[in-house]
């Protein structure tokens, strides 16, 4: 019988050392290093028979179809996970604590109608669970419970009910009989999900596990469980605000451009199917400091308003903050504001909030950051019925923007009667009714909005 070993695994990007090591040479973490022994465990995947994986095939004799999904009767997670869950598949979900993770996956099972399901908490009692699952809307018919944190127990019972979907939360505190660890550790986790992976192969079962994050805001053991799983979702937005977005970090099955757009509310997740008219403020006419920016969320536009403060500094050093959007991309901003334009905010606080809760990535909306910037400092109202769209260059430039068709079309939809584009694109201006007003320099989108128009 061999020897058990002992090794030093990085809790935060899955590393090993021989010995234990105070910062990780690999992430640069400090104190994240655990102690792990390789006794007991087995992670080799065995969910494909020897036959299937093990001969080699010519790739035109293999006969490719269509993936099976089962229609989780939600539109947006539907959307996610790239038309429906593939059956015997692995899904993460992943998300900060109170965002809505196990409430999204309590009201997916209970949407499934006559499709029998089984949901299984190391972290609630059954009781706690059917007190979340009177306020939300669903069918419960065909919806078990188990409070079990043993996946050996957890696994039989799936054995006996046979359910079509199965959702475990959360994984940290799901431990295995082969694995002498502690609950939670990174080695409990690796094998857990290793196992589980075997099983919903060989049963054509499919699995949504539910993970936590770390102190960063990224999975816990992302590393690990980043290649055991074949979908890794990530549920995000402010707990303050009511919105919410699912995106996909990675799809084996679909796309990972994909996002859903949730509203929180007392009887669960509503879907929203056009976040530009809940996310716009009717209330913005006469008011400085607001912008309108045309954003793309994965293959989604929509709007958003871009607040922006600016006032004189009350201390030495002069405040940058900003909420939903990259700090250090707002510095960069305000250095080409005061660069090229020749405005001087050296002195002056700056606060910058994407309204609703949100956080954008979209590098689109550095026109909108400007301008409500700049709306702010001069104290000038910009026009309401005016949207704006490029990416801002660091010599003052507007650079070209993906899917700026889609754009417009939304920018129309909504009644808008202007938009600015960066001039380098290319559009047919008579297939729409909103006037598009091309701009090559950051200076000459302030000479347009700061005119009537």
């Amino acid at each position: 019988m061999a020897k058990p070993t002992i090794q030093y695994v990085c809790s935060s990007c899955g590393a090993k050392a021989p010995r234990m090591i105070g910062r990780c040479p690999v992430c640069g973490e400090w104190g994240t290093y655990e102690e792990e022994s390789t006794k007991g465990q087995s992670t080799r995947y065995k969910g494909q028979s020897t036959t299937e994986a093990g001969r080699p095939q010519r790739l035109q004799d293999i006969v490719a179809s269509e993936e099976m999904r089962i229609d989780m009767h939600n539109g947006e997670f539907n959307r996610v996970l790239g038309g429906g869950l593939v059956p015997g598949s692995l899904v993460l979900l992943g998300g900060e604590p109170g965002i809505g993770k196990s409430t999204l996956a309590l009201q997916v099972l209970m949407q499934q109608g006559e499709r029998k399901t089984f949901y299984a908490s190391g972290e609630e009692s059954v009781r706690q669970i059917k007190l979340r699952a009177e306020r939300l809307a669903g069918n419960a018919d065909n919806l078990y419970l188990s409070s079990e944190t043993s996946l050996e127990r957890i696994l039989d019972q799936v054995k006996e009910l046979q359910p079509e979907v199965v959702v475990i939360d959360s994984i940290q505190t799901i431990s295995t009989e082969s694995n002498e660890a502690t609950i939670g550790s990174l080695s409990q986790v690796r094998e857990c999900a290793a196992r589980i992976l075997e099983f919903a192969k060989s049963r054509n079962i499919p699995f949504v596990i539910i993970g936590h994050i770390n102190k960063e805001g990224s999975l816990a053991g992302p590393k690990v469980l980043e290649h055991i799983v074949d979908c890794v979702l990530q549920f995000e937005g402010d707990p303050q605000y009511m919105y919410r977005i699912l995106r996909a970090q990675k799809n084996r099955f679909g796309s990972t451009s994909e996002v859903g757009i949730f509203e929180m509310r007392q009887n669960g997740l509503r879907e929203v199917s056009n976040p530009s008219e809940l996310l716009l403020s009717t209330a913005r006419e006469g008011l400085s400091g607001i912008a309108i920016g045309a954003a793309v969320e994965g293959v989604r536009p929509f709007l958003i308003e871009v607040q922006a403060l600016v006032s004189s500094a009350a201390y030495g050093t002069p405040q940058r903050s900003s909420t939903g959007f990259d700090g250090r991309r707002l510095n960069m901003l305000l250095a080409v504001l005061e660069k090229r334009v020749g405005f001087k905010l050296l002195q002056k606080d700056v606060f910058l909030n994407i309204a609703g809760g949100l956080r954008v990535q979209d590098p689109a909306i550095d026109l909108a950051v400007l301008a409500a910037v700049l709306s702010s400092n001069m104290d000038i109202a910009l026009d309401a019925g005016t949207c704006l769209c490029g990416e801002v260059g660091l010599a003052g430039e507007i650079r070209p923007v993906n899917r700026i068709e889609q754009r417009i079309s939304e920018a129309q939809k909504l009644g808008f009667k202007r938009i600015l584009i960066p001039a380098e694109q290319k559009i047919d201006a008579a297939r729409y009714s909103i006037s598009i007003v091309p701009v090559s320099k950051v200076t000459d989108a302030f000479r347009i909005l700061i005119k009537p128009s």
